[in-house]
Order: structure tokens, then sequence, then C-alpha cells
């Protein structure tokens, strides 16, 4: 297939704010470790005036993804709302830098939200605990959807916490019609299992329906098919999606497609930073099926591109990934 776009994502636009912190930090300022918990204005003026000396980097879950398909050298596109103020330049520069296309409008600078942003809070273990105020990515809606752009995409990849939007579920429906019209096919990314409680039947009615490759970790596809079973939750996905890739975290990363079942072991690397290793795992994943790849290098390319990305502090690469690929053969 070849369409002017590999890969559209379209999730939250983010501006990651991270800081290493000690874990007393994490009960003394109430932050629940390892997930993501939604809070406002005042809680993210709060936690940033305690958590100390901090980096920002333009973050958000598909959007990370795409800075790695871009890095990789495909071609991207991205759609996820911002205000015309600093934070929302600073997403737009990073991810054009890329190589990737941006064009979604910007929400106009008397909006009373602002450009989102993340309070990453990264503990000695490397785990991280985040804290997201949505902002004006949280209105991402169907007049934010081009079409036609939509239609010039081999796959859209679907961010799972844009589903928390009042209209954002509609903007992907509208993507998804697009998208399909013209023989795309859609990707897309549970991204927590406790967003996946809150919106559990619209996940599964879209999957059910619309998705073509359904990207998880362990607990999220647990949750979605409310089971501590992993091996029952793989199945169950199995039976509804063409192609599931589920990461178990050190232990590597399952592909399920057209009856064949694979396992990909992770990379051996030291945590310094847990974020992100998701998103760069659906990277390289999208990026080796859209290079025809076989599943197997596929899940290998995705488990790279993980490894890379929680060596260090920050959820987008930093090391050449198309090298690295090469010098595991995958290039």
């Amino acid at each position: 297939m070849n369409k002017p776009v590999q890969v559209i994502g379209i999730g939250n636009a983010i501006v990651d704010v991270i800081a290493s912190i000690e874990e007393r930090f994490l009960a003394e300022n109430g932050v629940e470790k390892g997930i993501m918990q939604l809070i406002d204005t005042a809680r993210a003026v709060e936690l940033y005036s305690r958590m100390g000396p901090a980096r920002e980097v333009s973050g958000g879950s598909a959007a990370n993804t795409i800075a790695g398909l871009a890095a990789l050298g495909a071609r991207t596109a991205y759609v996820g709302k911002v205000k015309d103020d600093q934070l929302g330049a600073i997403f737009a520069h990073d991810l054009r830098a890329q190589g990737a296309g941006y064009a979604t409008p910007l929400a106009p600078r008397d909006h009373a939200a602002e450009t989102g942003r993340c309070m990453v809070l990264v503990t000695p273990d490397g785990e991280r605990s985040m804290n997201t105020y949505l902002g004006v990515s949280e209105f991402l809606a169907p007049e934010d959807i081009d079409a036609a752009a939509m239609a010039g995409a081999e796959w859209i990849f679907l961010e799972g916490y844009r589903f928390d939007g009042p209209d954002s579920q509609a903007a992907f429906a509208k993507a998804i019609r697009a998208t399909k019209s013209n023989g795309g096919r859609v990707a897309i990314t549970l991204s927590d299992p406790f967003c996946v409680e809150r919106h559990r039947d619209a996940f599964l009615a879209m999957i059910r329906a619309d998705v073509d490759l359904l990207v998880a970790n362990e607990h999220e596809l647990c949750s979605l098919y409310l089971t501590q079973d992993l091996a029952v939750a793989m199945s169950r996905a199995e039976a509804e999606v063409p192609v599931t890739a589920c990461t178990v975290g050190e232990r590597g990363a399952h592909v399920l497609a057209g009856g064949e079942r694979v396992h990909a072991p992770a990379t051996a690397v030291r945590v310094v930073d847990a974020t992100g290793a998701g998103d760069l795992f659906a990277a390289g994943f999208l990026h080796g099926l859209t290079g025809g790849r076989d599943w197997l290098t596929c899940a290998r390319m995705g488990c790279l591109a993980a490894g890379e990305v929680i060596g260090h502090i920050g959820a987008r690469p930093e090391a050449d990934l198309r090298a690295l690929f090469a010098a595991e053969g995958l290039g």
C-alpha cells in the first residue's frame, strides 16, 4: 500500500515535566505509584512547586509513538490539541523537528484551558507516577479531524487515554470512517488499566467493530477482559482482533495474529525511567509492520525501541534507533 502517510497518531498533546524524586515524596503528596492520575490546574501547580528540579519534554502517549516512528524514517503525522501558548509552541516544534506532520488547529489564546502537561515523578527504581492535566488536549473534537488526511494513511493509531474527552470518541469515529473508506487500517493502544475500567464498553465496541491491531500491556489486557489470567485475556483478544501485541515488562512481548503466536524477549537494559516504554514498543512494532516484516521481527523491533527509551530520562528516543536496529540485524 503506497499512501502519502504510513501512520497518523491521534491522542493527547502533552508536555511532560519530569523529575526524579524519592519514594517518600509519593506518600507525602498523595500520589499513587505507577499509574496515571488526572489532575486539575491547582493540583498541577501544587505538585510543580514541590517536585524540585524538572525537565520539560514534549510527550503524550501516541505522540511519543509517532515521534519514534518519525525517528525511524516513517512517514507520519499527528493530531492532538494544544493552545496557542508557549508550551503549545514547544509541542508543535518538537514533533515537526522529528519529521512528523502536525497541523491540528490551535486552541485560541483566550481559551480557558492551557496546553496540557504531565508531572512525571520518577522513583529510584525507574517507575514513573504520572499526574496529568489534560488542558485543551481534552477538547479534541470531530472538527479537528481532516478526513482527507485520514483517507491518505495506511494506519491510524488511536490513544486510549483520549477516551476521557467529551468529544474525542466522536473524533475517533470520524477518523476511523475516513481511514477505512480508503482501505486503511486502525490500531489502538489501551494506555492504562484504569482508563480501560472507565471506558471498557466503549473500548470493546470499537475493538470488535473496527480495530486491526490492539497494543496493550498485560495489566491493560486483563482489565479489558475482566480476568487476572493473562492466558485467558490473550485468547479472548485473539478471537476478536486480527493482531494483538501484548507487552509483559521484563519478559518481553507476545504477538497473536491469524492463529500464530510468537514471543520476543525484552532488551536487557538498566531501567532509568520507564516512561514511554509502551509508546516506543508501539513505534518499533508499527515500523516493522509497515515495512512488511514478520511478527517476531516486529516484536523484536518494539522491544528494542522500548529498551532504548527506558535507559534514560524522557519518553522519546535519544539514540539513533535505525542504527540500533541495524546492529541487531533488524535494519
